[in-house]
């Protein structure tokens, strides 16, 4: 889950990827990067932290150029340390720059093609680097010494070829402009923009609409799964499907928590489709108990204050703010380790005990991960007053790893991984737990596009769209439980 953008200009485009990094923030904190090329330099900044921590005054004046690329980043593969930030740059051909948001499944086997066959050298444990090679390497077999589209047409044609997983990139090609490229089943969003100056068109490729928004671009589409986008230094804008059609998938987590309400994916508002998890969990709610004794519904905030609010109404029982969130306190299920999970969830909430006192509460969040959060927040509630409380899942429950580029952790620290609902409820303390189905999540979603017919729906159903090779899940999970990361950060 990292935020990526591209942008060629007709003036200097250094602030305007600064200002599209801040409200991409919440795709990653762990790191920023920008690279900019002004005449045959390349211009790059890149360190950890927050976007406005990365990039002092001094930075920005460094950055200069009409066209450029940012990345935020939060880690899905490799190590946290600095090396991991992004754009990665190579010289060779050309002089190229990359920013991924994603996950390769078979990097591995990559790194080893590029060493054995290829003759690059992979520095770091990114999997964004290897990405980078082997579109170098797939540039350099066309062996022209002018550049042309139709050769970057080509190479990203062969790493499709060669790269499994979910991916989009935005990338510098010196000389050339900006291209942006999307995995063949369309998993991790990716849209264009465009906007008009007396000078001429300028454009961009964003994760998230917000980001165009802020900018004054005007959303034209999505690019499509399996397409690449080369926009030229003079305006131009060239496209080309360079994948064989397969399955459109997206990333539903996108909708369920990933991407901010007031972005556009896929032709679907982020927004709508909540409001519509929101009517969804409530249908439910009433299947199973007509006569429920629930006084009134509250948002954990604040991805799932927009399905809490329909709920409440379908429900007939008050909406009602019981928490109050620190807003300088980062996402839980960003924080690195378990243990910062369980200190910031009292620093990031404070329970207004008023609400709480003597009610039947229905407590209302996104989804449940691990379920550590979860569970803080229902004894919240109860030292807060409250008589029952009552727990809700806008999404239905996380039994399974997300292998396309969000961070979600071994299986055995999910709490849903074999468990049933029953016993998940009573883990987290709650006296009733309630998931939204999947096929109403599906519905909620795909409601906005008719020409959406399916997604990658793997944390919840465990069916994975590019396939899963034999011991991959059980690798990742040895890398993604909270010890491995603990010792990653100490050795950087």
């Amino acid at each position: 889950m990292c935020g990526i953008i591209g942008i060629v200009g007709r003036t200097s485009v250094g602030a305007a990827l600064y200002d599209a990094l801040t409200v991409l923030q919440h795709r990653g904190q762990d790191a920023a990067g920008i690279a900019t090329v002004d005449g045959s330099a390349l211009r790059l900044h890149k360190a950890n932290g927050l976007v406005r921590d990365v990039f002092a005054e001094s930075n920005m004046r460094h950055l200069t150029g009409r066209y450029g690329i940012g990345h935020c980043r939060y880690p899905t593969a490799g190590s946290e340390g600095s090396a991991e930030a992004q754009p990665f740059y190579v010289n060779s051909p050309f002089g190229l720059a990359l920013a991924h948001n994603g996950n390769l499944t078979n990097s591995e086997a990559l790194r080893q093609e590029l060493f054995e066959q290829d003759r690059r050298h992979i520095n770091t444990g990114s999997d964004s680097e290897v990405l980078l090679n082997i579109f170098a390497h797939e540039l350099q077999l066309q062996a022209h010494l002018r550049l042309e589209t139709e050769h970057v047409f080509k190479a990203i044609g062969g790493v499709h070829q060669r790269c499994v997983g979910g991916y989009a990139v935005a990338a510098l090609v010196l000389g050339l402009g900006v291209v942006a490229f999307r995995d063949p089943h369309g998993i991790r969003p990716l849209v264009l923009g465009v906007r008009s100056t007396p000078d001429g068109d300028e454009h961009a490729v964003a994760s998230e609409s917000v980001a165009l928004d802020l900018l004054g671009f005007r959303r034209l589409r999505d690019v499509a799964p399996g397409e690449a986008v080369v926009i030229g230094l003079d305006g131009s804008l060239h496209a080309r499907q360079c994948a064989p059609a397969r399955a459109h998938t997206p990333c539903i987590f996108e909708y369920v928590y990933l991407a901010r309400p007031d972005s556009m994916i896929e032709d679907v508002s982020v927004y709508k489709a909540r409001l519509r998890m929101g009517e969804c969990l409530a249908r439910k709610i009433l299947r199973l108990r007509p006569d429920h004794d629930i006084d009134c519904v509250m948002p954990i905030p604040d991805t799932s204050r927009t399905a809490a609010l329909p709920l409440a109404n379908l429900l007939g029982v008050p909406y009602r703010e019981g928490f109050v969130k620190n807003r300088y306190v980062g996402r839980t299920f960003i924080m690195p380790g378990q243990g910062e999970r369980v200190k910031s969830v009292r620093r990031k909430l404070n329970a207004i005990e008023l609400e709480f006192r003597n009610k039947v509460v229905l407590l209302v969040d996104d989804s449940i991960v691990r379920g550590t959060t979860s569970r803080q927040i229902i004894q919240m509630a109860r030292d807060a007053g409250a008589r029952k409380v009552y727990f809700a899942s806008a999404a239905p429950p996380v039994r399974h790893p997300n292998i396309y580029g969000i961070d979600m952790p071994a299986v055995s620290e999910l709490v849903a991984h074999g468990r049933s609902e029953a016993e998940v409820q009573d883990l987290l303390g709650a006296d009733w737990l309630v998931y939204q189905d999947l096929d109403d999540l599906v519905a909620a979603v795909a409601e906005g596009n008719e020409r959406l017919s399916a997604f990658d729906t793997s944390c919840f159903s465990g069916h994975y769209v590019t396939g899963v090779d034999d011991g991959y899940l059980e690798r990742i999970a040895a890398e993604r439980n909270d010890l491995a990361k603990q010792s990653r950060r100490k050795a950087s």
